[in-house]
This record gives C-alpha cells, sequence and structure tokens, in this order.
C-alpha cells in the first residue's frame, strides 16, 4: 500500500479538485484506488457523491457509513476502530466517506500524541490505537478494494487530525496558488514536517522497544516518513492587472523556499520543481461539476463542443503526465501506461 496525502495549511488552492481529478486518472491508467476524505468539510465526498447518497451516507436512523464510524469505538473509549466501509465509486475506485462529526476525535487525537510516549503501559497502548487509527483503517480499505494506492485529502491547518493523516502518509503532495500567501505557507510547513516526522520516529522506536500490544497483538504502525512528492501550482488566469511577469516571479520564489524547506532530503534531488503547473480551466471545470464527472473525461453531449473539446485534451494530457510524475516520486508502478498513452 502506498499512501499519499494532498496538504496545504492554506485553503483554497484547488487541493480537493486535484484529489479528484487525480484518482480518475490513476484508474484510467490502471491503478485501484482508495480515495480518503479526511477534511471534516467533506468537499471530496461531494465531489463523488450526488445529494440523495450524500443524505443516505449520513441518514439520521443509522449508524453513518463514513470515516467517523470507523473511528467512533475510540472516540467512545469502548474498543478499537470498527470495519471500515467503502464507497464503490467505479470498479477502480473506492471511496472512505467524510463526515462533518470527525473533529470531535480532534481531542482524542491531541491527547494521544503526547501519550505514546507515557511510562504508564495502559496509556501508551490505547494512544498508540487512537494515533495509527487512520492507517489502520486505510489498510482495511485497500485490501477491500483490492487497491495498490491510497489518495488522502486533508483540510488547511495544522490541526491534530493532520497530523495522524500525515502519520499515515508515505508521500507528501503539497498544492500550491502562486502568490505570497503559499510562499509563507511553505515556510511553515517545512518545520512542521520536520517535526512531526521526528516525533513521529521517536514514538514509533518506543512502540517497538516497549513491545505494545492490544489484545489482538502488535498494532500496524506506519513508517510515518511523509516524504515530499513534490508540489503543484495552480496557474491562475491570465488578466491585465495580474501580468505573466508577476506569476513567473512567485513560481520562482516558490520553488527556492520548496527546495530549502521542504525537499531536505538527498535522494529527492531528480524530483521535478513542479510535478506541474495546471490551469484553472473554468469553463470545463462547470460542466464536470454538472455532469459530475472528471474535466478530461467531457464529452460533446456534456457540452464540451468547439473549442472546450482541445481543451479537454490538454487536459487530460497534463493530469496523466502529472500522475505518471507523482508515480514515479511516490515509486508506484504504472501497470498500463503504455496503453493509457495512446488512448
Amino acid at each position: 500500500m502506498k499512501t499519499v496525502a494532498f496538504f496545504n495549511s492554506k485553503g483554497g488552492v484547488g487541493k480537493t479538485s486535484l484529489v479528484y481529478h487525480l484518482a480518475w486518472m490513476f484508474a484510467e491508467i490502471g491503478i485501484n484506488v482508495v480515495v480518503v476524505d479526511l477534511d471534516p468539510q467533506l468537499n471530496l465526498t461531494s465531489f463523488f457523491l450526488e445529494d440523495q447518497a450524500l443524505e443516505e451516507l449520513w441518514g439520521p436512523n443509522t449508524s453513518p457509513r463514513t470515516i467517523l464510524r470507523a473511528v467512533q469505538p475510540l472516540i467512545d473509549r469502548i474498543g478499537d476502530i470498527s470495519t471500515t466501509e467503502v464507497i464503490s465509486v467505479s470498479h477502480r475506485i473506492g471511496l472512505v466517506a467524510g463526515d462533518l462529526g470527525l473533529s470531535r476525535f480532534e481531542d482524542r487525537l491531541a491527547t494521544a500524541w503526547g501519550d505514546c510516549l507515557d511510562d504508564n503501559l495502559a496509556n501508551s497502548q490505547d494512544a498508540f490505537q487512537v494515533t495509527t487509527a487512520f492507517y489502520r483503517v486505510m489498510e482495511q480499505a485497500v485490501k477491500q478494494q483490492d487497491a495498490e494506492l491510497a489518495l488522502i485529502d486533508l483540510g488547511p491547518n495544522l490541526s491534530a487530525i493532520n497530523r495522524a493523516a500525515l502519520v499515515a502518509s508515505d508521500n507528501v503532495v503539497i498544492p500550491l496558488a502562486a502568490d505570497l500567501f503559499s510562499l509563507q505557507g511553505l515556510r511553515n510547513l517545512g518545520p512542521t514536517l520536520r517535526s512531526w516526522r521526528s516525533g513521529w520516529q521517536a514514538r514509533r522506536q518506543t512502540y517497538f522497544q516497549r513491545n505494545v500490544q492490544t489484545s489482538s497483538g502488535l498494532l500496524s504502525i506506519p513508517s510515518g516518513l511523509m516524504t515530499p512528492a513534490g508540489y503543484v501550482v495552480m496557474q491562475p488566469s491570465i488578466r491585465a492587472n495580474y501580468p505573466v511577469r508577476s506569476y513567473l516571479k512567485w513560481i520562482e520564489r516558490i520553488a527556492d523556499v520548496y527546495r530549502s524547506e521542504i525537499r531536505d532530503m538527498p535522494h529527492l534531488s531528480q524530483i521535478p520543481v513542479p510535478l506541474a503547473t495546471l490551469k484553472i480551466y473554468r469553463s470545463l471545470a462547470l460542466m464536470a461539476q454538472e455532469a459530475r464527472k472528471p474535466m478530461f473525461e467531457l464529452k460533446p453531449s456534456d457540452g464540451a463542443i468547439g473549442g472546450h473539446t482541445a481543451a479537454v485534451q490538454e487536459c487530460y494530457r497534463v493530469f496523466h503526465r502529472l500522475a505518471e510524475q507523482i508515480a514515479k516520486a511516490c515509486e508506484v508502478k504504472l501497470p498500463n501506461l503504455e496503453l493509457a498513452t495512446n488512448s
């Protein structure tokens, strides 16, 4: 299982749309994917499911078929994670749906981080169960979906939920906008990732030294490397008051800050900077939302005619190349690459 988190502490950078389209592109290429919505705003879940399906998902008379149900026993302190439900979006895409109530897990996760190092074995055992909950939920989901890859959508903050999600992540992709806010966000994110990474390595070592076990034996413990896989820049629409030279200025400054603050591992020197710069296909995005499909799968029957046809083809090529780059950075084998490229 490869787990890839898409994370930026700043919102409004197209993160959820990026995860959505990459899930469909990896499926197109031939990779079975599990998409995990760990943003309590659950925008990604609403991308995949229509309103009626969402209402049934959170039905008032039933236990929610979401990530919340999986971790609810830990919130209530009555047991470990329950069976994870994976919603089939297509034969290659499974969804672990988000839930507004996931924020109730925040306090448990915040306390557990420190308690992993508690000298009291019972407290330490409980803390490791809580901290590794997301990782073990993903393991269940990947097994159910027979998937090779889990894509994780996170909220724009440095919360305990996001820390636990990143502990569960092999790699991190950072979506950015070409502006000062993204630049400053990178400066803040670098030290945070290093702190969380080193903090988890200390806790992981403690776990194995103490041989902390639950009633079912040793837990499945993630590596928590959070290896940066690169960043993606959302290219703004070129307007008279936002000239190309301004955009390029931020691109160059972001590259410098990424190299100094994020890419702090020697073996990352081969990763392109950035992974991609993506246009904001505004008209395609509206059509795709109406058709409930990715932009690169729009057809004339969806309204993609005339100049939109070329934009759809360009969008396909861009996301296909981005999926290749992410797969290379994260060491994910792409099985049907030649077939997908020719199509």
